[in-house]
């Protein structure tokens, strides 16, 4: 059956199946939300999961050599960057990882900046920690984000008062408040695979504003035909040594409940400041069938992952397809990576709330509402189609219908 099988994965303490009532106030929907795949994991890690479950016994674990060579050759196979054992650290998830840095990095009151719509933790673990976010909001032009790095320059720097030009105007200085720079690369929800070029000129602004970059990657091994993942700190020196690079096998593999991520951090400095957070917190320990299943998805998981990527395209594709012919007022935004589809469904004239209510009373599909990522988002959803097919082919029936009821 492959990624077509069909498993039922109620009553099994699933965030995205089995909490719908608590998020929608009903169970009977199908759950395209959640981050995470209605697909068994790779046999090879199974097997190897199994082999570590009959041994018993499940005591206190550290991460071997194996384990962090099958990082490296991982990292460096697929995505072309050389990394070192040392720089190689741990946290239990990238949004646990989000936290230590800002703790790490900024004081209560200093500014870090994020790229509306951007996935919910980054502007909340900011101000949970008494930061302040800075929005540089991305601009959709031809169906397609871009990052306003324009709108960057004028968002990093305040009006130096004690100092008077001839037009009488303040000379502008950098503000010493903005620390951080959190990137989402691969982007969630918008589905952007930033270029080599993007990437260069948002770095270069960093640098030269002494801005640390935090870059979230954990979609970059879900890359459609055509785009290439480039990490941000393999583009230069001087970016590796500025660069907190996060990423983990649980969106690849289907992985997300073990609970087992990968922050590689080149430069010592911050390396050591990271880890001090993360012991001060004691997030540091791991957890042994984690490291047991990332050895073994980087390590043996490259055909599966190659197989997977071709579905999920076929599932893009239908997706994109079937909305042009049966619901024109729905228009997906062009993506280039992740299983996370951002709907434009402004042609529904519902926004929010009824937006959502729609979805799930009159569709009965449970969807991420486009507020959650900005607040300006209001007549977008986001839709996880890391399903099988006939799972998306009924949601999507389902919601033909109730769109011909309504237009």
């Amino acid at each position: 059956m492959g990624f077509d099988e069909v498993i039922n994965r109620k009553n099994t303490n699933s965030v995205k199946w089995d909490m719908n009532e608590e998020f929608f106030g009903r169970k009977d929907i199908l759950s395209m939300w959640v981050a995470d795949m209605d697909f068994k994991a790779p046999d090879e890690v199974l097997g190897a999961l199994k082999k570590r479950v009959e041994h018993g016994i499940f005591g206190y674990s550290y991460r071997s050599d194996s384990y962090l060579e099958s990082i490296i050759s991982w990292v460096k196979k697929r995505h072309g960057w050389n990394i070192k054992k040392e720089w190689i650290t741990f946290s239990p998830g990238i949004v646990p990882a989000l936290g230590v840095t800002v703790e790490a990095f900024s004081n209560i009151g200093d500014k870090i900046l994020v790229q509306s719509p951007s996935y919910p933790p980054f502007k909340q673990t900011i101000k949970d920690n008494g930061r302040i976010v800075i929005d540089n909001k991305l601009i959709i032009k031809d169906n397609k984000y871009y990052m306003d790095l324009d709108k960057l320059h004028k968002q990093i720097t305040i009006k130096d008062v004690s100092f008077t030009s001839n037009s009488g105007s303040g000379k502008l200085l950098k503000d010493a408040k903005v620390k951080m720079f959190m990137l989402c690369n691969p982007h969630n929800p918008v589905g952007r695979v930033w270029t080599k070029e993007e990437l260069i000129k948002l770095g270069d602004v960093c640098l030269e504003n002494n801005m640390i970059i935090v870059s979230d990657e954990i979609h970059s091994d879900i890359i459609y035909s055509d785009y290439k993942h480039i990490p941000i700190a393999s583009l230069s020196k001087e970016l590796e040594q500025n660069s907190i690079t996060c990423i983990a096998p649980s969106k690849t593999f289907s992985l997300a409940g073990l609970s087992t991520s990968v922050i590689i951090i080149p430069n010592e400095k911050l390396r050591n400041e990271f880890n001090d957070i993360l012991s001060k917190h004691r997030l540091d320990g791991g957890n042994v069938l984690g490291e047991v299943a990332l050895e073994a998805a980087y390590t043996h998981g490259e055909n599966w992952l190659e197989d997977l990527l071709f579905y999920l395209e076929g599932n893009l594709n239908y997706l994109k397809d079937y909305l042009k012919v049966n619901i024109p007022q729905i228009k997906p935004i062009d993506s280039e990576a992740t299983y996370l589809v951002w709907l434009n469904c402004s042609g529904l004239k519902l926004k929010d709330r009824d937006l959502l209510d729609f979805f799930v009373e009159k569709a009965g599909i449970g969807v991420n509402p486009g507020s959650a990522f900005d607040e300006e988002c209001l007549e977008y959803v986001r839709l996880n189609i890391a399903c099988p097919r006939a799972i998306l082919k009924t949601a999507l029936d389902n919601l033909k219908k109730a769109v011909d009821e309504i237009i």
